[in-house]
């Protein structure tokens, strides 16, 4: 347990040490500041609640968010592959089950931290620049007008789900084709289509497209009661996760055998 936990202290160094990260962090902090001061310079006069201020921030964030998680996923397998320093940690007494897991469980982790990230940065900005509401009667949602802490965290719980199998989507690809260039540009049009698909995929009059997974990705789409992400097809939330859980189980499986059989040259 000692080995693999130094393994995936490792792989968070890996991260951390790059400039690049930090810049990511950057834009988490920057853009809700640089937002704040647009609202009030622009609008003095309009009352708006910190919690609005907070959604339409990290609406923003959260895609941003996706896109660095996908863009570190290239990185940490198909990075390792492109320099040659995978043979540096293949040629060590561990094995090659637990490199993959400590690189997977560091992307996770990545993106998690900067999703708190995101969580506390519109939090307080939203508070310093527009006071605090308990009750903010400017919010589109009954649910979020009613307890707005419920509604913000459920929906950044959603969304981190949502990232996750993103990130276990480009995971596999990196894994797979060791090309940083096909993850990043598969997995962001999966991110940008993602709702044009949906929305295409509701046009057709078969049950099968309950199983697939761009419309699941919308899981904010059941808060306030929603049906989900298919007008024609109502379905759960609880269905919506085991779809996913289905294609992340898949994801992973699929990254642990080729990464295991792979001959490294």
């Amino acid at each position: 347990m000692a080995d693999f936990l130094r393994l995936l202290q490792n792989e968070n160094m890996k991260i951390y040490r790059r400039v690049g990260t930090w810049v990511m962090y950057a834009f988490v902090v920057g853009i809700p500041l640089l937002m704040s001061l647009a609202i009030v310079s622009v609008t003095p006069e309009e009352p708006t609640s910190n919690w609005l201020f907070m959604y339409i921030a990290s609406n923003i964030l959260v895609n941003l968010i996706a896109i660095f998680t996908v863009v570190k996923a290239a990185d940490v397998v198909a990075g390792e592959f492109s320099q040659g320093t995978i043979k540096l940690l293949l040629i060590r007494p561990w094995r090659r089950s637990a490199i993959l897991l400590s690189k997977f469980l560091a992307l996770l982790l990545f993106g998690l931290a900067l999703t708190a990230a995101a969580f506390a940065v519109t939090l307080a900005v939203g508070t310093a620049f527009f006071g605090y509401t308990a009750s903010p009667q400017d919010m589109f949602s009954e649910m979020a007008r009613e307890n707005p802490w419920a509604y913000t965290l459920l929906w950044y719980l959603y969304q981190f789900v949502s990232t996750v199998v993103i990130a276990s989507l480009a995971f596999m690809i990196s894994a797979v084709f060791r090309s940083g260039g096909l993850t990043i540009g598969f997995s962001i049009f999966i991110l940008l289509a993602g709702g044009l698909i949906t929305n295409l995929l509701s046009l057709l009059d078969k049950p099968i497209v309950k199983y697939t997974l761009f419309p699941h990705l919308e899981l904010t789409s059941y808060l306030d009661g929603g049906t989900g992400p298919l007008p024609r097809y109502p379905m759960t939330v609880g269905f919506s996760l085991a779809v996913l859980g289905v294609h992340f189980l898949v994801f992973v499986a699929v990254a642990w055998l080729v990464f295991n059989r792979r001959d490294v040259a």
